[in-house]
């Protein structure tokens, strides 16, 4: 027997009749038409956060006050008391160099110097913030501080 356009039918068992619900006893879906005996899912639209009766989700859950912020910049933080330990006299400390050398993990939206520790060598820091703390310590051992323009 050859192929033809016209001989072509599915394989046996791949197609299915559409189940046409609710089409009268005939059908096979008929009278409660596949939808059970009584209740709300029998009736009409159930509510999809409706839990059976139990306690909804939305009122086990505690009431979270305030709110959160959602331009909130989230700073690399680091201690003027750590340049001091990691890096020598003279150097130009960047927030690039920080990353390089495994000081910080991640920048997120910049770096921020802090004002803990001492300073006793001369330093160039170059950071998207720094506290006033920090800038008075720096500036008092002899050093310099670089705002660079936040991203």
């Amino acid at each position: 027997m050859t192929i033809s356009v016209h001989t072509l039918k599915p394989a046996e068992g791949s197609t299915h009749r559409r189940k046409r619900i609710g089409r009268g006893l005939g059908s096979g879906h008929g009278k409660q038409a596949t939808r059970g005996h009584k209740g709300n899912k029998a009736r009409g639209q159930v509510n999809p956060n409706f839990e059976g009766g139990q306690t909804p989700l939305h009122r086990r859950l505690p009431q979270l006050r305030g709110f959160k912020p959602v331009n909130k910049k989230v700073y690399a933080l680091i201690n003027v008391g750590a340049l001091q330990s990691q890096f020598e006299d003279g150097a130009v400390i960047t927030p690039d160099l920080l990353v390089e050398r495994g000081i910080l993990r991640d920048l997120h939206h910049g770096l921020k110097v802090l004002g803990g520790g001492d300073v006793t060598r001369k330093f160039t820091v170059h950071a998207n913030k720094i506290s006033e703390s920090a800038r008075e310590k720096l500036e008092a051992a002899g050093g310099k501080v670089e705002i660079l323009e936040n991203v």
